[in-house]
């Protein structure tokens, strides 16, 4: 999560005094590198995700769960046993902002081959499995976005009391808190920047008897710290792009579809210990880190103060988490008719460097915030060899979709990296099935957007509409959502002419401003004549590029599993939780979650990721093959010849361990290997046939053609 140093982070007081003069030289820096690498070009197209995981400990004795903070030891001890098995093909953990967070990524990007996609799903299971290996007997580590109970009476272990200095909470403690020395900064340096505990307000869920709405008319669930925000766990995707020019042109493309992609991917029903009126996290995350004073928020007048952005009084439109305010590409310019703030200075700077218009607007204003996070003896620093300042504003500049200039190589043999467009609204699933579903759907888009020349854009003031709608309870099936109309090049106007003839010609000036509001399922599968939809665009390019048998009957799989979520044959994670909570013999119907409910749901939710649990409501007749932390690390082929007495052991227990029926020599006895023996495959082929002919087994399909 953003940019981890070793060293003592300043105080507030002590950062602004240098608040002007690290923003400055980040314009300087970005310069540089725009300078040094705009003529990158041809690079190939290479992938990652990144899954967070939230570390909970239960008492099943009492039918309560907890967070479980040792996520920095959980990562220390995974980072190890990746360093002893140094595999091609393994897993990188990353530090969070919670100390019961874990962020896992492969070792290495995916590479631009259909087989890739297909790996994706293996990589993530294998995520999962070390991880398990990580954990102790009580603890799990399921992908939820949020911790039911974050923030409700006793909630962490080791226990500990609320508050601290860094948040200040009335309902989380400091001790959730990384101990890095970023985090714990970042979240006093929002509290003092603002002037005030940050104030997070998401609408509560009316049931039958909650009580708040006999006395209000829109009761709302209030939170106070970074925690409850910053501790949401999500899936995103990276690309890197053949150049500057597409990873600008994917920005732009991959924002639009930003509120759907979260609508589909929602996840978030619960904060809080209460059901919220919302499916989706952004909004409370963007409550939870914004730093605005109440002046850059239009709620009073201030006093400036030359040493903040804008004086500190600057009207700020969002919160430093939020969509995006401007295009990056230049055939965009005309649909950002959004407020978007600029600093005119760090503007006039870049356009007299020669960055184009477009471009110099973006940066100039993502520099309208203050670094967050300064360190002590960090400040003057080479412009030309390092992008540290750069970097400290840009990545505390959360936004749907992030543009990734190639960072700077620490040695001469680090790998090349290039122009890359992160995508960031996605809702972590509870399987790895569906996030390898989505990251590859997404994946996908990219590659048929550039392929057939296709333009998504459509004006950002609708975009932020979509957004908003995107947040409603169940808005993937019953919100529509503003899209373009005509996303097909010109050439293929004759053909839709020929195909649909009653359809009135448009021309290209009327392509490019028709928008209309569109069903989750027509976005996806396609409306009338002129709209093909997302999803047969994805299998026009598959068909394309020639995908081979193996690859494309995995991706079948995950079209099929996104086409019947739009159209709400499937469930989202959210609507799955919100019903299995109104349904649990203890709910009162009040919208609260109590100890007892939240155990329950945290357990049904990590074993559907586990495979120990189907869920056809969410997955239909996708099966999960089960994952155990048995087996999850490669087993080297020793060579080195046993010493006489170790090689006469093992020889006689291999003897002696067979039974009668037997014979000496038998198959292996033990419970791991065994599971991997002929009876183990007699048994799925049981439980397949117990479910019906046409029930697949997901790890036939997972493992064929594949090295496991």
């Amino acid at each position: 999560m953003g940019l981890l140093k070793v060293g003592t982070p300043l105080h507030w007081k002590d950062s602004l005094e240098h608040c002007n003069y690290v923003r400055h030289h980040g314009v300087l820096q970005f310069i540089a590198t725009f300078r040094r690498l705009r003529h990158l070009e041809n690079d190939r197209l290479f992938y990652g995700d990144e899954i967070e995981y939230s570390l909970l400990k239960v008492e099943k004795s009492g039918k309560r769960v907890f967070l479980s903070l040792r996520g920095p030891e959980a990562m220390e001890s995974l980072r190890g046993s990746e360093q002893d098995i140094h595999a091609f093909r393994g897993c990188t953990w990353h530090q969070e902002y919670g100390s019961w967070m874990l962020e896992g990524t492969p070792s290495l990007p995916y590479g631009g081959y259909t087989m890739s996609l297909a790996s994706v799903e293996q990589n993530m299971r294998l995520r999962r499995g070390r991880l398990l290996s990580a954990l102790k007997q009580d603890e799990i580590a399921p992908t939820l976005v949020t911790f039911p109970l974050m923030g409700v009476s006793d909630f962490v272990r080791p226990a500990a009391p609320p508050g601290g200095e860094a948040s200040q909470s009335d309902f989380v403690p400091d001790a959730c808190i990384n101990p890095h020395p970023r985090f714990g900064t970042l979240t006093g340096n929002i509290r003092r920047r603002r002037g005030s505990k940050v104030d997070i307000r998401v609408p509560l869920f009316k049931d039958e008897k909650t009580p708040e709405f006999a006395t209000e008319e829109k009761p709302m669930v209030h939170m106070d710290c970074m925690a409850f925000g910053m501790g949401c766990c999500c899936l995103q995707v990276t690309f890197q792009a053949s150049d500057i020019d597409e990873s600008r042109f994917l920005y732009d493309q991959l924002a639009v579809l930003a509120p759907i992609m979260m609508a589909l991917t929602a996840a978030t029903p619960i904060v809080k210990g209460r059901l919220a009126a919302t499916d989706v996290r952004w909004s409370l995350i963007s409550q939870s880190v914004d730093d605005r004073t109440p002046a850059e928020r239009g709620e009073a007048p201030g006093t400036p103060d030359p040493r903040l952005a804008g004086n500190g009084v600057r009207r700020q439109s969002k919160s430093r988490y939020d969509s995006i305010s401007t295009y990056i590409h230049p055939g965009s310019k005309g649909y950002s008719d959004i407020p978007c703030e600029i600093d005119e200075e760090m503007e006039s700077l870049l356009l007299k460097e020669g960055i184009d218009e477009t471009m110099s607007r973006h940066i100039a204003h993502l520099f309208t915030r203050d670094p967050l996070v300064i360190f002590e003896g960090h400040v003057e620093l080479d412009d030309d060899s390092t992008t540290d300042h750069f970097e400290s504003i840009q990545s505390t500049n959360w936004q749907t979709v992030r543009w990734k200039p190639p960072p700077m190589k620490a040695h001469a043999c680090s790998p090349h990296v290039g122009w890359r467009t992160e995508f960031r609204s996605m809702e972590v699933q509870l399987t790895d099935f569906e996030n390898a579903a989505f990251t590859a759907f997404i994946v996908i888009v990219t590659r048929a957007i550039l392929v057939f020349n296709l333009s998504l854009l459509q004006p950002l003031s609708k975009v932020d509409e979509n957004m908003e709608r995107a947040h409603g309870t169940d808005a993937a099936q019953k919100a529509k959502f503003w899209f373009r109309k005509h996303i097909l090049p010109e050439e293929a106007d004759d053909l839709i002419q020929d195909i649909c003839p009653g359809q009135t010609p448009v021309t290209p000036e009327q392509k490019s401003c028709q928008f209309e509001e569109m069903t989750m399922s027509e976005i996806m599968s396609g409306k009338s004549c002129y709209f093909p939809g997302l999803l047969p665009l994805c299998y026009a390019y598959l068909e394309h590029i020639g995908c081979d048998e193996v690859s494309f009957r995995r991706l079948d799989t995950y079209l099929k599993f996104i086409k019947e979520r739009a159209e709400g044959t499937l469930m989202t994670p959210a609507a799955w939780m919100r019903n299995f909570v109104r349904t649990h013999p203890d709910y009162k119907k009040d919208s609260v979650v109590s100890e007892s409910i939240a155990f329950d749901l945290v357990h049904a939710c990590n074993d559907i990721g586990l495979g120990k649990r189907d869920c056809p409501e969410i997955l239909g007749e996708v099966f999960i093959d089960p994952i155990t932390p048995e087996g999850q690390y490669e087993t080297p082929l020793y060579g080195e010849r046993m010493g006489p007495e170790e090689r006469r052991g093992l020889l006689n227990k291999i003897i002696r361990r067979a039974a009668d029926c037997d014979g000496s020599f038998s198959a292996p006895s033990s419970a791991g290997l065994r599971r991997q023996s002929s009876g183990e495959i007699e048994k799925k082929m049981s439980m397949k046939s117990e479910r019906g002919p046409d029930a697949p087994v997901v790890m036939e399909v997972i493992t064929e053609g594949y090295p496991r």
